[in-house]
């Protein structure tokens, strides 16, 4: 036989038995305990639906998968203890569209997303709710738009940290309402509602998931919604866009991702697997009933999904005029 044709053969002999070799693991992929590193402080959405979701996939697929909350650095200290993991389907990341603002917001991480990361799966997106203390004297968005004109850099709203959620919500609020309030970061979402709740901060963009509980109470007054429309949860507070800042909406939403070169069968087979755990009525509904909605897509359409949202923030950070602070 000749020498070329030897060496295709073998060739095509190594990569069959590497294929099968992935199909085999991937089938039995996990042997073992999977962490899933949620890089924001315990409490906030990302924490909570990590553990909805660890729970539910030790369930179905038979092993532990153990959350592990590494916050700091608007998500990058977590962030890139994933990027330099193993790319073996047992270090995940629940990321948020935190993620997708920092792409364009900090210049200097230590990985990029898209070139060190595969998407897996998105879970589900919610609005936020603009909330301030109650001794704060005003009682609706166009009362807080009048202050915070009269009072420039007088009042202050605390963000999980630089980049997130709710640090990009009052950062578009400012710029799209023309007003000038004053950022406090925090290291995470759960000191920052305390210090609202507490007086401390004028206000906050939360997730409805985590902050209607305190509505209803009157631990801190709702003034509008971000979504484009009203949100089942609290149908009674307006939009902020039908408020007084037409055109205004933000969202958080969450996802999975596995570093680079994870093999896509794995990939795939927790794709599936999560696919099939939200697509249960009884998720949707208990998600609803919370203001979260389901978000059910393929790693290919995850990746063009974020693709398009790294881009529709390069342009809001740009517009804005948002820092990293």
């Amino acid at each position: 036989m000749p020498r070329v044709t030897m060496k295709l053969l073998v060739s095509t002999i190594i990569a069959v038995l590497a294929g099968l070799s992935f199909g085999a693991y991937a089938q039995e992929y996990p042997v073992r305990s999977v962490r899933i590193v949620v890089p924001f402080a315990a409490g906030g959405p990302a924490d909570i639906y990590a553990r909805f979701m660890s729970q539910r996939l030790q369930e179905s697929l038979g092993q532990a998968f153990v959350v592990d909350n590494r916050p700091g650095a608007g998500s990058i200290i977590g962030t890139d203890f994933v990027s330099k993991s193993p790319p073996d389907g047992y270090t995940l990341l629940l990321m948020s569209n935190t993620h997708t603002v920092n792409e364009s917001l900090f210049k200097d991480k230590p990985f990029q997303l898209m070139r060190d990361f595969v998407p897996i799966a998105p879970l589900n997106y919610s609005d936020l709710v603009l909330v301030v203390k109650p001794a704060l004297a005003v009682n609706s968005l166009k009362d807080l738009l009048t202050l915070a004109k009269q009072k420039p850099e007088a009042l202050s709203y605390a963000s999980s940290g630089p980049g997130t959620p709710y640090h990009m919500a009052g950062e578009l609020f400012k710029s799209m309402a023309g007003v000038s309030i004053l950022h406090v970061p925090y290291k995470g979402s759960s000191g920052a509602r305390i210090d609202v709740l507490g007086g401390q901060v004028d206000m906050m963009f939360d997730a409805v998931t985590t902050m209607s509980d305190f509505i209803r109470s009157g631990k801190v007054k709702a003034l509008a919604t971000t979504g484009k429309t009203r949100s089942a949860i609290l149908p009674d507070i307006p939009t902020v866009s039908e408020a007084g800042v037409p055109g205004y909406e933000a969202v958080i939403w969450l996802g999975l991702l596995a570093p680079r070169n994870t093999p896509a069968a794995i990939i795939n087979k927790l794709n599936a697997e999560i696919v099939r755990i939200i697509s249960k009525p009884e998720v949707k509904q208990a998600w609803a009933k919370q203001g979260a909605i389901a978000m059910t897509m393929t790693p290919i359409e995850f990746t063009q999904f974020m693709n398009e949202d790294i881009a529709k923030w390069a342009r809001i950070v740009k517009i804005s005029g948002a820092r990293p602070d």
